[in-house]
């Protein structure tokens, strides 16, 4: 395990395991979020995220945390190993409610001067929380559709369906 891609719903905690197995492996990490969003939430141009991705991936060792199709193929292509973090709906909803509310408060910068707002809840179309509870579904049927295709033959998955597989395997 020395190239990683780190998966799963929003707030289950793709990047905090991600940062604990960079450090461990002794390895680069890099927060898809956090090159994807420019200041003012703005998408970064597709080519240019392409861009970063290639580059950074280029290296011997790294672990990458983030869903984005745009470059899936790119990161899989030259990773040895995906870890699926599919916790229950449930604790994944307590996760990011708790993360949500507490960078709220705090007004806690995330990338390029972002923040998240209180006004992010009551709108639907920008709500973390309503999002990841809708998208659910959505990445366990990805996953568990893309670890059994032939075509990913080359990695190496690993389902992780609890908090305490989730501690093992930052300790492994």
């Amino acid at each position: 395990m020395r190239r990683v891609s780190v998966v799963g719903n929003s707030g289950s905690g793709k990047s905090t395991l991600a940062a604990r197995l960079a450090q461990r492996l002794g390895v680069p990490w890099l927060e898809l979020d956090s090159i994807f969003h420019m200041p003012g939430w703005a998408p970064r141009p597709p080519d240019e995220f392409r861009a970063e991705v290639e580059r950074f991936t280029a290296g011997g060792g790294w672990v990458i945390d983030g869903n984005y199709s745009l470059v899936q193929d790119l990161v899989w292509s030259r990773a040895d190993t995906v870890v699926w973090i599919d916790l229950p709906r449930p604790a994944v909803m307590r996760q990011l409610l708790g993360r949500t509310l507490r960078r709220m408060a705090t007004g806690a910068e995330l990338w390029n001067g972002n923040r998240e707002s209180f006004r992010f809840l009551l709108r639907r179309d920008e709500s973390i929380i309503h999002y990841a509870w809708t998208a659910h579904e959505k990445y366990r049927d990805r996953y568990r559709r893309a670890a059994a295709d032939p075509a990913n033959a080359h990695l190496t998955f690993i389902r992780v369906t609890s908090r305490g597989d989730l501690d093992r395997l930052a300790a492994e």
